[in-house]
């Protein structure tokens, strides 16, 4: 067994520590904010400061997989969110008009999730961490420790420092900072190689206003993401009857900064048929508004060699896309599982033990992040040509049209839909579901034939009229 630091205590870095832990390895976790874990769920919502995590009111969403990875590798913590009040939720239900009495299937419970409020979700996480791990609030890492290199010109990591001077050493470092991760910059500081790294700013801006309703978050009528012409409509329900509403938009879109205004922010939703109903319940918070979020991935194998042994990057330390699609902590519940399988196989030979994890991140977590980044920007271009009157561009490649076929098909053919919600609920990667026999074929002729299913809402000038 192993000594391995965990830095960062969010939903990701207290899911690694504990499945470390679990697996018998001596697992102390360092979180930068100070403020203690409160006595439940609801008190976290209402109390809890997590200065270190810009989003932390923000919406968050649970998919199915994750659900499916709580059940298999983390059962203590699912009990934990349903104990909590966390919502049981099916992406089947309710489904497009023209396929609401589809029957039931076999294997659709792979489309059921577990869910609730960013705060609340980290609650459940930490109760379960803190009994099986060790974890300090309010301790700050500045720097990588070294010791004896496994590869010759490559720094191994054998622990860290903090800010008051300590210096704590490790086996493993796991890296579970978030977006705000410095890793490469303590890197550079041991003499490493530079990562690879891609980054650049998104282009939406986000406003969100959450309600509660003694009769728990409303059906539905849409979908809980829908695009709306120069907008989108993101609608999570969560737990303790509650849920978020979030209009998003384009960053260049300076008219719509009046969002910020809950009248002007009200007046929009309202417009929207089929979502005008989810004002209906008492608000518990102002307009909640998110800006400056990053799409960025990162490796930390270069031209086959790793810059560094003894550290991995975790969750959103590794790789972050805004957060529109939600995917976020369910990615990185994956891949803290899939790093602890390798962690079981290769601890004792820190190259092996950089190089599969590199190799199984880059196989089986990479293709989320590169899938999802095109969704983005898609719609990032969608938005841009209809905010300047331009024709909306045509799909990019034969994959972004079979894409965009499947989102008119989902709506008529039960096939189509579950495939559809796969895609979205994390279960398959978009790959895989093409891949299925005969499916695109089916797609391509049913969006042939049938019209893309319209959800009313404001024309572009309706828009500017209600914000202006």
């Amino acid at each position: 067994m192993a000594d391995v630091v965990v830095v960062g205590a969010g939903v990701c870095g207290l899911a690694t520590a504990a499945l470390l832990a679990e697996d018998g390895h001596d697992v102390v976790v360092l979180e930068r904010d100070r403020g203690a874990v409160p006595s439940s769920g609801m008190e976290a919502w209402q109390d809890w400061s997590r200065h270190g995590v810009a989003q932390f009111r923000l919406p968050h969403w649970l998919h199915p997989r994750a659900r499916a990875v709580l059940e298999d590798q983390l059962p203590t913590v699912k009990n934990a969110l349903a104990h909590a009040g966390a919502l049981t939720y099916d992406l089947l239900n309710p489904a497009p008009p023209p396929i609401a009495g589809m029957a039931a299937q076999e294997g659709d419970e792979r489309f059921v999730t577990l869910t609730g409020r960013r705060p609340v979700i980290e609650h459940a996480f930490a109760s379960v961490a803190e009994k099986v791990a060790e974890v300090r609030r309010g301790v700050v890492v500045t720097e990588l420790l070294t010791g004896p290199s496994d590869i010759p010109g490559v720094p191994h990591v054998a622990g860290v420092q903090t800010a008051d001077g300590e210096r704590i050493s490790a086996d493993l470092v796991v890296d579970t900072t978030g977006r705000r991760s410095a890793l490469p910059g303590w890197l550079d500081a041991i003499g490493a190689r530079p990562v690879v790294e891609e980054a650049e700013r998104s282009g939406f801006f986000y406003y969100t206003r959450y309600f509660h309703g003694p009769g728990g978050p409303p059906p539905a009528l849409a979908g809980l993401l829908v695009p709306l012409g120069s907008f989108s409509l993101l609608y999570l329900p969560s737990d303790n009857q509650t849920w978020s509403v979030t209009i998003y938009v384009s960053s260049r879109d300076l008219a719509m900064r009046e969002l910020r205004r809950k009248e002007v922010w009200t007046r929009v939703v309202g417009s929207c048929p089929l979502h005008a109903h989810l004002l209906d319940g008492e608000p518990i918070t102002d307009v909640l508004a998110m800006s400056g979020t990053v799409d960025r991935y990162r490796r930390f194998v270069v031209g086959g060699l790793p810059v560094a042994t003894g550290v991995l990057a975790v969750a959103d330390a590794w790789a972050c896309t805004n957060p529109s699609l939600g995917r976020g902590m369910t990615l990185g519940l994956l891949h803290a599982v899939r790093m602890r399988d390798v962690v079981r196989s290769e601890l004792g030979a820190p190259a092996r033990l950089t190089e599969a994890f590199d190799a199984m991140t880059e196989a089986e977590l990479t293709p989320w992040y590169r899938a999802t980044l095109d969704v983005d920007l898609a719609r990032q271009a969608e938005i841009e040509a209809i905010i300047d009157g331009r024709p909306v561009p045509p799909p990019a490649d034969d994959a972004a049209a079979v894409a965009r076929a499947l989102e008119v098909a989902m709506a008529y053919d039960p096939v189509a839909y579950r495939a559809f919600m796969d895609i979205v609920g994390v279960v398959k990667l978009p790959d895989e579901v093409f891949a299925q026999p005969g499916l695109v074929d089916r797609v391509m002729a049913i969006a042939h034939t049938e019209p893309p299913l319209q959800v009313p809402g404001p024309t572009r000038q309706d828009l500017l009229n209600l914000v202006g």
